[in-house]
């Protein structure tokens, strides 16, 4: 993992301190006409519109991107199950979302070698368990009372398997809401040893907590013992809550921090639409970046609702601050 992690180090370090992450995905491939709608959300292109996902991927590297995630958030073998795929079809799709985001990162990167563009490093998107029940209980953490640790490994067992295999060069487990899930993930990080580098990224609603209303501190407790877990942030929450939360973190660990809130608006995962009180355009995102930056970020982009717009605003900013 030494070497991994190091590709990671010199991504941030050529940049002065400051990886740029990609923006939505499903934003973007709503943009292009795709229809996401249904529990498996992007990972629907995955089976329709392949070609579409790789030009997300390619617009997200032109605006700037150090980092691309796959389109596997929402991608499950239980997923593809139930609309009438076998297993071995289904661990194909998964395949394919990080072969499309390599694909992507290899053709740019043979076009764009000597215009100023770092070679991006591909993270493969691992969803929450709220997330394959696509109720909106990623933001709520609450998944019943019959949900325990060895049923929330072996949930993730075989994806994370299938994606190792896939080649990418890190792990993002992402919008993980409560502090159950935190631990079954590193666990099963050692329990399969996996040697490459990943990050977990939380979901808060309240900007003090886990969305499920657990204590920070006693989840970074938990990963910090583990070294199979490089990075931690926050992922799809409002920009208003990033500073704070950045602060909080760098009193309670010293792995890396990873930032990338959506763009405001709040997700109702009943009605199955954005609400959009408080939608923070490219500027603002800019001006906040470069504070989240400063306050001790070292990955930042953009969640659900940024774009390509908002991801080559910040970039530009922070590496011409740098």
């Amino acid at each position: 993992m030494g070497s991994r992690m190091r590709l990671v180090e010199e991504l941030i370090e050529r940049n002065y301190g400051v990886a740029v992450i990609d923006g939505g995905l499903a934003t973007q491939l709503e943009a292009l006409g795709a229809d996401i709608n249904g529990p498996l959300w992007s990972a629907r292109c995955l089976i329709s519109d392949p070609h579409l996902i790789k030009q997300v991927h390619l617009q997200y590297l032109e605006a700037g991107a150090d980092i691309l995630v796959t389109s596997s958030y929402q991608a499950t073998i239980p997923g593809f199950l139930s609309k009438g795929f076998s297993i071995e079809e289904g661990e194909l799709l998964l395949q394919q979302s990080v072969k499309l985001a390599l694909e992507a990162r290899d053709n740019f990167w043979k076009l764009n070698a000597d215009n100023y563009y770092s070679r991006a490093l591909v993270a493969a998107s691992i969803g929450s368990y709220g997330a394959y029940l696509a109720d909106g209980s990623e933001y709520s953490g609450h998944y019943g009372p019959d949900m325990n640790l060895e049923k929330l490994k072996e949930f993730h067992r075989r994806r994370l398997q299938v994606l190792v295999d896939a080649g990418p060069d890190l792990l993002a487990f992402e919008t993980i809401p409560n502090k159950l899930e935190a631990q079954a993930l590193a666990e099963l990080l050692d329990e399969e040893n996996i040697q490459i580098p990943s990050w977990i990224c939380f979901s808060s609603v309240d900007g003090e907590h886990m969305s499920s209303g657990d204590d920070f501190k006693e989840c970074l407790d938990i990963l910090n013992r583990n070294e199979k877990v490089n990075i931690v942030g926050i992922n799809c929450v409002s920009p208003q809550f990033i500073e704070n939360l950045i602060l909080k973190f760098k009193k309670l660990t010293n792995k890396l921090l990873a930032v990338y809130p959506n763009s405001g608006e709040v997700w109702d995962g009943k009605a199955k639409r954005w609400l959009q009180p408080e939608c923070v355009g490219e500027k603002s995102f800019e001006l906040l970046a470069k504070r989240w930056h400063e306050c001790g970020a070292s990955l930042i982009g953009g969640c659900c609702r940024t774009t390509p717009c908002t991801i080559r605003s910040i970039s530009k900013l922070l590496k011409n601050m740098s």
